[in-house]
């Protein structure tokens, strides 16, 4: 917290400050305590708005913390978050752009910087407005083209913005929250080395295919396996030099053989390799053979091919509740990025068949 030359402590951010990074510092009893001793709760992250005597803050998590001024004990305005000390660097904008090419709509449309994307309802990711830049409009007549595009389709209009890092949408998480947009799922995108992961020693077979075959399709978990979703995937297609048209450049995906002939692969992944990038996704091990390593093994052949294509950086998505995937992507060296959010128009249900890690 602020504090003056002579010891007390100091407010030193105002409305001027909005769209900046902030720490704070507040007085109030926790709900349900009693007594007088004084308790303060100190918050960090992106002013999004002081209005009508109340800040809006966004956490890192996209949590949005609402603080009455007449409340502020201390407030100063802090540097951006220090940047990865391990691992690759990498910016938002990069990483969501790659991250969009790993996993294409079927369908999408321009509106300014934003990209309107729709693929029959299958993941929210493919059917979601990737929110980059300036919508060219203003937020609410922007929003209602949104809706109206989503409406033609018969879908639920989404939008994905992101919090967390360097040039994240804060602001725009909290003007949606403002206007009654329903936040449904938080994941994060962590990144990584490859060479650390594909220099790992295991001795598990794992199969890897330009194509995801009926064997990998009946361990893959989603349910409802269209045209559309494959297209989605990438089934059959290698995409070999489609960067320039805004696809990914490979596709590639793992199966490590059952245990019994005939039976669905024991574990599976599928990777995409873009420039310097790898994307991780759909890394699925039958329940029955988890904790055998077969997951590290699916990444570690996906991350050689990778390196042998030219890559050298790792990104992957996962849910922020799912402990698992956490602990395993953490003990292959990556690390969280920023965390992104689905906001949902409102009103709206859910039609968009389910959210998981690596996939929503």
């Amino acid at each position: 917290m602020e504090i003056s030359a002579a010891g007390r402590l100091e407010v030193r951010i105002t409305a001027a400050d909005v769209g900046k990074r902030v720490s704070v510092r507040r007085l109030g009893n926790p709900s349900g305590s009693t007594g007088t001793q004084k308790k303060f709760t100190d918050t960090v992250g992106v002013l999004a708005s002081w209005d009508n005597g109340v800040l809006l803050i966004t956490r890192r998590d996209g949590e949005l913390v609402r603080i009455p001024e007449t409340s502020l004990v201390a407030g100063k305005v802090v540097p951006a978050a220090p940047a990865r000390r391990r691992g690759p660097a990498a910016s938002y904008p990069e990483l969501a752009r790659i991250s969009a090419r790993a996993w294409r709509p079927v369908e999408s449309e321009p509106l300014g910087d934003w990209e309107l994307r729709a693929a029959g309802g299958f993941t929210r990711r493919a059917n979601s407005v990737l929110a980059l830049g300036d919508p060219g409009l203003p937020l609410d007549d922007a929003l209602s083209v949104v809706r109206r595009w989503y409406g033609e389709r018969g879908l639920p209009a989404y939008i994905q913005a992101a919090t967390g890092a360097e040039g994240t949408q804060e602001l725009l998480c909290a003007e949606l929250a403002e206007r009654g947009w329903v936040r449904e799922v938080t994941a994060e995108v962590w990144i990584g080395a490859l060479a650390p992961v594909a220099d790992r020693d295991t001795p598990v077979q794992v199969r890897l295919s330009r194509e995801a075959d009926e064997a990998w399709l009946a361990r893959y978990q989603r349910k409802g396996l269209s045209e559309i979703a494959l297209r989605v995937l990438g089934w059959g297609s290698p995409r070999t030099g489609e960067a320039e048209r805004g696809g990914a450049q490979s596709v590639w995906f793992a199966a490590v053989p059952g245990e019994e002939a005939g039976a669905p692969p024991a574990a599976i992944g599928r990777c995409v390799v873009d420039g310097r990038w790898a994307g991780f996704a759909a890394v699925e091990v039958d329940p029955a053979l988890r904790r055998r390593g077969l997951a590290t093994a699916v990444m570690t052949a996906l991350a050689g091919r990778a390196l042998e294509e030219g890559a050298s950086a790792g990104w992957l998505q996962v849910e922020t509740d799912n402990a698992g995937a956490r602990a395993l992507y953490g003990e292959l060296g990556f690390a969280p990025h920023h965390a992104y959010h689905h906001f949902r128009e409102p009103g709206a249900g859910d039609d968009s068949g389910g959210s998981r890690a690596g996939q929503g």
